[in-house]
Parts: structure tokens; C-alpha cells; sequence
């Protein structure tokens, strides 16, 4: 297993986005506005896109919130925002389409439906969003905060998801009428429509079908461009200018969500820098379980001598198990370098913590010699 030095990847002008992955709850957030801040006080001119961060995440900037526009930190050179994934939507349309017909179709229940709680919405709107910061040009790194979802491969997947969505058979047969030049749906496929028809209709409700149709119908012309800027996307993130992290915890769950990751980015030939081990219980005295307990146990009067003793026991039991975790997943990819990001004791509330956070990232501590721990027996 070798180890992942993350400010040669930071520092490296070819890099130009980084994007931070894995499953829920593993402080991908924290990781890349930690690791963008990092690389602004290196020199880079820098922009984190976080998706639905904690409040205390903008307060660690020294911003009151973040917006779906890029904010300067104070004092530093790095901006950060928070996708407003139907802002983001509607900018899209408005982009992609006259006045007119922008304006009747962000009006449309249906798309107010689909901008807000279509499944991969979010995901399709933070690539999206990825695609604006690079075409505007201010940055020369940006580092993505991916989105909380139940599988980390779903912002992968969201551009064709959407794209096929808004090009499948339902949406065709809704804008019909529309392609037909208004001959009319009967005419056009025959009855069949019709069973099609009442069956979305008993599912959605007439106006819903009404509301579905209407939308489709403006937004026919858009279709093309939505193909065209998924295909985009997913060449820029396949491109050698992009960084992946893979962020997991030191549990089963998130080891294993990191390990499918690992091995979908390699299938989609997307350029892996590495695994970031987030909350890691590093051993801070070479003294092993058993000697401890054992030692707790002959501590005498001296309550907290044994106190200690058993919370340094714990502690090495703790760090056996991240171990055993990690050996079992770079047992399976041994090529995929790898650095331990030891747990910070409190919240992160300023631009200092996010900095501790980031020395973390880059000091790569060399991982403890094999079988070490155990020999401390």
C-alpha cells in the first residue's frame, strides 16, 4: 500500500478539478473545503462547490451562508458556493432557450416537480454546475463536494440518467403533439396513445398529464442540449486535469461503498489520485492492549492511572480494527495510495480548523510496519 501525498496533486497547475467522493457521512464536505482552502493558501486561484453543507461549514469560512454563486472567503483566495440545484435548473433553461419560452417553462408545475424532486436532479445539476465554473475561466482549480445520495456512483450516472429521461419513450409520446406540427395525438400513433394516455392519467391526474405534455412540448428543443453538455461533463471528468478522491471512514459500510467506487472510476478509465481514510484513531504509545489492561488492573489506589490505561486499551483495539479494515480493502486494490486522516476533537468552526483538517490531508503519516501493533503484545 503506498501512501497518498495530496498537496504534489493540490500544487500541480494540470490539475484542475479535484472531486470528492464516497458515501454519506464521511466528511467529504469538511475534506474538500479543507483541502480547497489548502490549496489557495499554496498559491492556486480556487473554488469549492459544496452540496447542502452544514450551517457551521459557511461560518468556518467567515461567510453568514453560502449561495449558487461563488463567494470570496475573507482574507484568503479561494471562493466557495452551494449548489441551488433548482436555481441551477432554471439557469440552464433560460440559457438553453428564448425568454418566452424559458418563462413558460419554469412556470410549469411538472418541471417544478422535476427541477426539485426528480431522482438524479442534484446530481445532474452539480455537474452541471461544474461545467459553468470551468467555462467561466476565474479558477484555475476547483475542488467538488459530490452529493450526499445513497450510492457515491449516482453523480456519475445522473447526466445519461437525465438526458434519457427527458429523450425516453414517455416524454416522445407526451411531445407528440408538438413534433406532429399539431395533427394531433390520435392521428399520430392511433389508439394506442390513447390506453398510454389513461394509463399515465390514472397514475399522474389529468392535469399532471396536462402540465406533463405542456412542458415537454417547450421543452423539445432543448433535448439536444441536454445530450450534448452530459457528454461534456462526462469527458471533462474523464479528462487527465481531474483529480478523483475516494473519501470513506474507517468502517465496513463506507470501505466497501469506497472499494465499488474505486473499481467503477477504473472501469470508466476516470483518473484516481487516491483514498483519503478520513477519522482514523492512530495508537499514540507503544504499549499494547493487554499490557495496558494488565497494567489497569495493578494501578492500585491510582483510579486514574487505570482510567488512562483502559482508554489507551480501547484505543489500540480501535486502531487493530481501522487496520484490519483497510489491509482487507487494499488487499483487493493494491495500487490505490492511500493517506490516514487521524479525528479532529471538535467541530470544525473556523479557518483554523479547516486548516488542521488540511495538514491532516498532506501530512501523510507512513502507516504503522506490519503486524506492529500486535507485536506490542
Amino acid at each position: 500500500m503506498s501512501t497518498l501525498e495530496l498537496d504534489p496533486v493540490i500544487d500541480d497547475p494540470a490539475t484542475r478539478i479535484v472531486v470528492c467522493c464516497g458515501s454519506g457521512g464521511v466528511g467529504k464536505t469538511t475534506t474538500s473545503a479543507a483541502l480547497a482552502l489548502r490549496a489557495a493558501e499554496r498559491g492556486r486561484r480556487v473554488v469549492v462547490l459544496t452540496i447542502d453543507p452544514a450551517r457551521r461549514l459557511a461560518q468556518a469560512l467567515g461567510l453568514d451562508e453560502l449561495s449558487n454563486e461563488p463567494s470570496a472567503v475573507p482574507g484568503t483566495s479561494l471562493d466557495a458556493m452551494m449548489l441551488d440545484m433548482r436555481r441551477t435548473f432554471d439557469e440552464m433553461v433560460h440559457a438553453h432557450s428564448t425568454p418566452d419560452r424559458a418563462a413558460k417553462i419554469i412556470a410549469n408545475p411538472f418541471y417544478q416537480t422535476i427541477s426539485t424532486s426528480f431522482s438524479g436532479t442534484q446530481e445532474y445539476m452539480a455537474m452541471e454546475k461544474l461545467g459553468q465554473l470551468c467555462a467561466r475561466g476565474e479558477w484555475d482549480l476547483i475542488v467538488v463536494d459530490t452529493p450526499p445520495s445513497r450510492s457515491a456512483l449516482d453523480f456519475l450516472d445522473a447526466p445519461q440518467r437525465m438526458s434519457t429521461f427527458l429523450d425516453g419513450r414517455m416524454i416522445r409520446l407526451l411531445s407528440s403533439p408538438a413534433r406532429a406540427g399539431g395533427a394531433g395525438l390520435r392521428k399520430l400513433i392511433g389508439a394506442g396513445f390513447g390506453l398510454f394516455a389513461k394509463g399515465v392519467s390514472t397514475i399522474l391526474g389529468g392535469q399532471m398529464l396536462a402540465d406533463a405534455s405542456a412542458f415537454v412540448q417547450a421543452f423539445d428543443t432543448m433535448f439536444g442540449g441536454f445530450r450534448e453538455r452530459a457528454t461534456k461533463t462526462y469527458e471533462l471528468l474523464r479528462s487527465p486535469g481531474t483529480a478523483f478522491l475516494v473519501v470513506a471512514a474507517p468502517e465496513p459500510d463506507a470501505l466497501r461503498e469506497a472499494a465499488y467506487f474505486v473499481d467503477r472510476l477504473a472501469g470508466e478509465k476516470m483518473p484516481l489520485a487516491g483514498l483519503v481514510l478520513n477519522r482514523t484513531h492512530p495508537v499514540l504509545a507503544p504499549l499494547s492492549a493487554a499490557r495496558a489492561r494488565t497494567a489497569a488492573e495493578n494501578a492500585g489506589s491510582s483510579r486514574l492511572a487505570a482510567a488512562v490505561l483502559r482508554l489507551h486499551a480501547d484505543r489500540v483495539d480501535l486502531a487493530e480494527r481501522e487496520e484490519r479494515l483497510l489491509a482487507r480493502f487494499s488487499g483487493a486494490h493494491p495500487t490505490v495510495p492511500v493517506v490516514r486522516v487521524p479525528a479532529v476533537a471538535a467541530d470544525i468552526a473556523d479557518l483554523d480548523g479547516l486548516r488542521e483538517v488540511g495538514e491532516r490531508l498532506a501530512a501523510a503519516p507512513e502507516p504503522p510496519p506490519a503486524g506492529s501493533v500486535h507485536q506490542l503484545r
